[in-house]
């Protein structure tokens, strides 16, 4: 099995491990997520109709209202966010919902995670130590 590791800024600190799910377009947790099933709800989002819950989610980063921060703390409180967060940038809003809720986010990587994280790989993120460990799955 090939192992990636990327160097990120840690945003908000821990660690989670599990399994990614990647897209390249951004994501507004106001209104683009089902809150309470953790599920992408935008009408053609690259992963529309997806589920993010208990994932390590990997995108570009958040649009939209400022409302997405609370959006992503509510679905924390029904168990249905994100494991963590690794994105290219971390805007306010998402950077905002991930500290209210609790989830360990990184952005900054040192190489483009959307070209060497594909969904469904295993992903450790490392938010105090500022690393990511991809563990690719076979095939790919």
């Amino acid at each position: 099995m090939k192992t990636v590791v990327i160097k990120v800024r840690p945003v908000v600190r821990g660690v989670a491990e599990g399994e990614a799910v990647v897209t390249k377009d951004p994501i507004s947790f106001m209104g683009g997520v089902d809150v309470y099933e953790g599920t992408v709800t935008e009408r053609g989002h690259e992963i529309e109709g997806v589920s993010i819950a208990g994932k390590i989610l990997v995108f570009p980063h958040g649009k939209g209202s400022t409302g997405g921060s609370y959006m992503l703390y509510e679905m924390a409180e029904c168990g249905k966010a994100p494991k963590a967060i690794v994105a290219l940038r971390a805007d306010p809003i998402v950077a905002a919902g991930a500290v209210l809720a609790g989830i360990p986010m990184v952005d900054r990587p040192d190489v483009d995670p959307l070209k060497v994280i594909d969904t469904g790989d295993y992903v450790v993120v490392d938010a105090s130590k500022g690393l990511v460990k991809v563990f690719k799955v076979k095939g790919k």
